[in-house]
């Protein structure tokens, strides 16, 4: 084989799912929807959606043209977290990471990218697994004196995801329109990893 061959398939096997993504999946990965009776935001699928997370809506993913013509992609049309849920599951060399900015949104890392911002906060987020394997279990953060999320009225009937903070700096300017709810963690279903990357 000539070096000039295996030097054009390097780009393509380099841009292959790794195994890194398939171990954190064994140590549980999760999607997340939202309890809250009587409310409208009760049995949301919390989705990731450009560096944001929000309740409802879709989930927005991305496979570059580099790993499709190698290997199928990811489905990427859910939103799933692996570990504690400070990351998210992704084939994406160097993973992407969930943090709360400093105006208290839950948002992610952009791809090839660990850059939060200053006042940035990684938790602790907190999963607990299901105790039975059809049960649900439960997804928290407790940083910053928050104890759990809040879902808060955002543009095209979506509700923006935020730390449960008196102080966060919401899209309608008041807190008090945002709505506490429950994470309820999900175990993910799929073999493989969620989406190749969010966008």
């Amino acid at each position: 084989m000539k070096l000039a061959t295996i030097l054009s398939v390097l780009p393509m096997a380099l841009a292959l799912p790794t195994s890194s993504g398939h171990a954190k999946r064994s140590q549980g990965a999760f999607s997340v929807m939202s309890a809250r009776s009587a409310s409208p935001i009760h049995l949301l699928p919390l989705n990731a959606d450009g560096s944001y997370f929000y309740l409802g809506g879709e989930a927005s993913t991305y496979c570059p043209e580099t790993v499709s013509n190698v290997a199928p992609c990811p489905k990427g049309d859910v939103t799933a977290f692996v570990g504690t849920g400070a990351a998210l599951d992704v084939s994406v060399p160097g993973g992407q990471a969930v943090y709360v900015d400093s105006n208290g949104a839950l948002r992610f890392t952009t791809p090839h990218s660990g850059y939060m911002g200053e006042g940035a906060s990684t938790g602790p987020f907190e999963y607990t697994p299901a105790s039975s394997p059809n049960g649900i279990g439960s997804w928290v953060y407790k940083g910053q004196g928050a104890s759990g999320f809040m879902a808060c009225p955002a543009d095209d009937n979506k509700w923006q995801v935020f730390a449960a903070l008196q102080n966060a700096t919401v899209p309608q300017g008041d807190v008090s329109k945002c709505l506490g709810f429950s994470a309820m963690a999900v175990k993910a279903q799929q073999n493989a990893t969620a989406a190749w990357e969010y966008i």
